[in-house]
């Protein structure tokens, strides 16, 4: 009895015009049938169909034949077409999970071809084995059945192809036979992959390590033999004792893209051991214990009771600003704000549309004095004003040197863009001091009040950490938002950001550009920082180093240009907990004034933390251009663990006490390669909170 694909394949072959000769038939037919699917895709017009019910009827029928052409590419053992599908379509579309009309699914042909390149592409996409193979025997009668079936189909189309004389009808048949006959060969072999497979050795490397005080997570690597069939899953058993009895639990691991599975639940200060075992389409094959064979369920903070540093923090910060603004309401000088901006006797609509109104108090050119600018952008694009500018207010046009804490101060008003007018009154209430310091600060509030209103916007963004001066005393503080949604605004316009750089006829000279050229020309590396400052570390342990440098007015820390929101760091392991084990053996290192760890030593296998702190401290020597005899007498700072929510913790790396902080005119004989930068310190705080 011939199948329904079958049929489907001589259809297929049946239409098209006899080709070369070919070795082989099957690859023939399949780069035929690549081909026809190939020419269908690119031969839809859209714009022809008629109604979406022959849309979707289309898209079914491609994304059918699709799924041919995924088995086609496993039975022809085509790696590159295989990953080529995966790639270009979902699970779903590629009904990845649903039989053919044999009973099988490719991650079935895959395997029982012994394929194991093509079989762990199909797994990491989430391909399954077919549940029709509920056990050994019924996977045995059923590739029975196949090669039975297929040979019973050559036997038939043989007698016809010898009895028949040679016509139209028996070249066809000649080509079913060949067909049939590539067929008969895959079951058979496919048969005898099964018969041949054993089940597979225990899983390589299986680590296990202390997750959290109620967790721990178990790492481990395929069976390392070569001689077994694919591995399609995993089983990860615990229990509290060495002879797993009884056992306490245990859970499959069918997700193969990444092998570690984290066991929750357990109980602090409990000894739990772990073991896994792997499976293929023979069963399951013999467990292999963890190394090290148990672990403790814990965390540092256990070894002396502390609490979170940051616990509460946020809570009790916003509940001091509602006691003061609680007070200042009851001010009699705080009344709505009557300095309003010029440009707020126009409409001020909740959109950008009112950016290019006529009126509006945007700057042109600069003079001699302090002003905000406002950048923001869409991917390669740049919002700008109706005459092609930046928007830019003034803040003060007597004020040409700006002094650093007003700068600093500055960046900390940007966590409270919404809270702008009520600042504004605060301020205004102690204006009768006189102090130039809280005129300037006022003015500040007025510019950012000034451009909220003309943008229609709360939200300016983060500050750039510096800003940008020319020499004619002009000075811009720069702010910088990326908008990340599509929508679209009537009377404003995204420019391309190097339209607006090549467009701009620049009013300065080249040994001398205002501040407005300088901005444009490096506008691409703000943004770039701006973007890197809000990347995320993956979880893990890090280990960083604190290297700060002083001025006259600052303190600047070293951080890296990709990640400038962090320190300068490297990567330990991707288990972010330190247990109360390893903070104990910390803690001991650093009371008997040990030196960094740099040499492997005879223990380091009882010790993983030991070993990986070792390679890690390598690693950021390197990077930062340390040599690692000088790292000897550096320290770990011993006194927490700095944890960045649940996933990101860091361990510390510090200098010599005396090379901490590098003073003014200090020679630094190591200085960073390229790749760094420095920031002022209140600066990188806010960064890292954000």
């Amino acid at each position: 009895k011939m199948t329904q694909q079958m049929r489907d394949l001589q259809l297929a072959q049946a239409r098209k015009p006899p080709g070369p000769s070919s070795p082989n038939a099957a690859k023939r037919l399949y780069r035929n049938l690549s081909g026809k699917f190939r020419v269908n895709y690119t031969s839809f017009d859209e714009g022809s169909l008629v109604g979406r019910g022959e849309k979707e009827k289309l898209r079914k029928s491609y994304l059918f034949q699709s799924n041919a052409a995924l088995f086609e590419a496993v039975e022809l053992q085509d790696l590159d077409r295989v990953q080529e599908l995966l790639k270009q379509y979902s699970p779903e579309e590629l009904d990845l999970n649903t039989p053919n009309s044999e009973g099988l699914l490719p991650l079935d042909i895959a395997i029982m071809t012994n394929n194991a390149p093509i079989a762990r592409a199909l797994l990491q996409a989430g391909a399954k084995e077919s549940p029709h193979f509920v056990s050994l025997e019924s996977r045995s009668l059923h590739l029975s059945t196949l090669v039975r079936e297929a040979e019973q189909r050559v036997n038939e189309l043989t007698a016809q192809v010898v009895n028949e004389a040679p016509n139209a009808d028996c070249s066809e048949k000649e080509k079913q036979l060949k067909a049939w006959e590539w067929r008969f060969r895959l079951y058979k072999r496919m048969k005898a992959g099964f018969e041949h497979a054993r089940v597979p050795d225990a899983p390589a490397n299986v680590q296990l390590s202390v997750a959290s005080s109620s967790s721990v997570q178990v790492t481990f690597w395929e069976p390392l033999s070569v001689n077994s069939a694919v591995v399609t899953k995993y089983k990860v058993e615990w229990s509290c004792s060495p002879t797993f009895s009884p056992p306490l639990g245990e859970a499959v691991v069918d997700k193969l893209k990444n092998l570690h599975f984290t066991i929750r639940g357990l109980v602090s200060g409990t000894a739990y051991y772990v073991r896994v075992s792997a499976y293929n389409m023979k069963g399951w094959g013999p467990p292999q214990a963890s190394v090290p064979p148990f672990a403790i369920p814990s965390n540092w903070r256990e070894y002396d009771g502390r609490a979170p540093r940051r616990r509460g923090q946020a809570e009790a910060l916003d509940h001091l600003l509602g006691q003061v603004k609680t007070v200042h309401q009851h001010c009699v000088c705080h009344e709505p704000c009557k300095n309003q901006p010029q440009s707020r006797k126009h409409s001020v609509s909740k959109s950008l549309k009112h950016l290019f109104h006529p009126g509006s108090k945007f700057l042109k050119t600069l003079k001699r004095g302090l002003y905000l600018t406002a950048i923001f952008y869409k991917d390669d694009n740049i919002l700008v004003t109706h005459e092609d500018q930046i928007p830019v207010v003034e803040i003060d046009d007597t004020y040409s040197c700006l002094l650093m804490q007003d700068f600093l101060w500055f960046t900390k008003v940007s966590c409270m863009w919404d809270e702008i007018l009520w600042l504004r009154q605060c301020v205004t209430v102690s204006q009768s001091s006189c102090s130039c310091i809280l005129q300037t600060r006022f003015k500040m509030l007025l510019a950012i009040s000034q451009m909220q209103g003309l943008l229609g916007i709360q939200d300016l963004g983060q500050v750039f950490f510096e800003p940008v001066k020319d020499k004619q005393g002009n000075i811009l503080i720069v702010t910088l938002k990326e908008v990340k949604t599509n929508q679209t605004f009537e009377s404003v316009r995204w420019v391309p950001i190097c339209k607006l750089q090549t467009s701009r006829k620049s009013v300065s000279s080249p040994e001398e550009p205002t501040a407005l050229d300088m901005l444009l020309i490096s506008v691409q590396d703000k943004l770039a920082y701006h973007q890197r400052s809000s990347h995320a570390l993956s979880p893990g342990l890090y280990l960083g180093y604190l290297k700060l440098c002083s001025a006259v007015d600052q303190i600047r820390v070293l951080v890296p240009e990709q990640l400038p929101n962090i320190l300068c760091h490297v990567k330990i392991r991707s288990n972010p907990n330190i247990s109360r084990e390893e903070w104990e053996w910390l803690q001991k290192m650093a009371s008997v004034e040990e030196p960094v760890p740099t040499e492997p030593e005879a223990d380091t296998s009882q010790n993983p933390l030991f070993h990986e702190l070792q390679v890690a401290i390598k690693e950021l020597m390197t990077l930062v251009n340390i040599p690692l005899q000088e790292a000897k007498d550096f320290r770990l700072y011993s006194q927490e663990v700095l944890d960045f929510g649940d996933q990101v913790s860091f361990l510390l790396l510090l200098p010599p006490s005396d090379d901490v902080c590098t003073a003014p005119g200090q020679n630094n004989p190591y200085t960073p390669r390229s790749g760094f930068l420095t920031l002022p310190l209140q600066i990188f705080e806010l960064g890292e909170k954000r």
